[in-house]
């Protein structure tokens, strides 16, 4: 039985604010569908004695020593800004009033 509706296709679009065509609405009924039968499958599938695992290849994480290095300056910094004011970068305001 498909758990996947298109209802609830809709009713997820609302939430994310995603406007979705009645075409897109179709497509991701069978999409989501099939991602929720696969997710079962593998749920079935799943044991106790079966170690969960995020990658089939051990991975191990390289460091470098953290070392203080130059550093640039204020000025090496602000030299390839668009605009800078008082040593600082200078960016066009982005909240309006009602912020």
């Amino acid at each position: 039985m498909s758990e996947i509706t298109p209802d609830l296709v809709r009713h997820l679009g609302v939430l994310a604010r995603i406007e979705l065509s009645d075409e897109e609405v179709q497509r991701l009924t069978g999409e989501l569908d099939a991602i929720v039968d696969n997710i079962a499958k593998v749920s079935e599938v799943a044991t106790p004695d079966v170690p969960a695992t995020s990658h089939p290849i051990p991975l191990h994480n390289v460091f470098r020593p953290d070392v203080v290095g130059r550093m640039l300056t204020r000025d090496e910094v602000l030299q390839n800004a668009p605009d800078a004011a008082d040593g600082r970068f200078r960016v066009t305001a982005i909240l309006g009033e009602e912020q």
